[in-house]
């Protein structure tokens, strides 16, 4: 009786550690860029995955996400205490006309390229400098070393964050009650 379940426990263990295995999200391939021309020169010369045409595409998804969801504050000094001085301009500047001169947003510092299976076109993720100077993505929920170079993320790192267009913008009292702009965002290393 002793051995039989001794065999029980092992396949209910084994059992356990292949359904949690089949529970964690698939890792997508990803590439960070600083700029436009950073991406279609590696595209040109095979030192990426990603076509030129698919550079173009992510870095306009990665534009546009950036313009209605990029950290709005009410304040130039704000905005730079959280992004790093000389890394932030007016909605209007970074809009390109639009928008309010009262309101700051970073500056794009760069953008996250992955490869969404299945959904016929690569998935973008603007980038913005932090105070530390670190990296981090619209919603500052994941912070990155560097604005360059290849790493695996989860494919929710790729969903649409939320619109900040016509919310009130984050004061000094709102920046410093969560502790800053990205305060909670997990580490990681995107790397070559």
């Amino acid at each position: 009786m002793r051995k039989r379940s001794h065999r029980v426990a092992l396949c209910i263990v084994g059992a356990a550690a292949f359904t949690l295995a089949g529970c964690r999200e698939e890792q997508v391939d990803a590439q960070a860029f600083p700029d436009l021309d950073s991406c279609r020169a590696a595209a040109q010369t095979g030192g990426t995955d990603f076509s030129t045409a698919d550079c173009d595409a992510a870095f306009a998804e990665a534009q546009q996400i950036h313009l209605e969801s990029a950290p709005r504050y009410d304040s130039l000094e704000v905005c730079e205490e959280q992004h790093g001085e000389g890394a932030c301009g007016s909605e209007q500047q970074v809009s390109g006309g639009g928008g309010m001169g009262s309101i700051f947003m970073p500056l794009l510092a760069g953008y996250l390229i992955g490869n969404m299976l299945g959904r016929g076109m690569p998935a973008a993720q603007p980038l913005y400098r932090g105070s530390d100077g670190r990296f981090t993505n619209a919603t500052g929920t994941t912070a990155y070393s560097g604005n360059t170079g290849r790493t695996q993320l989860s494919p929710s790192q790729f969903n649409r964050p939320p619109t900040t267009i016509g919310k009130p913008p984050m004061t000094k009292t709102t920046v410093t009650s969560r502790g800053g702009f990205g305060n909670s965002a997990t580490g990681r290393s995107v790397g070559t």
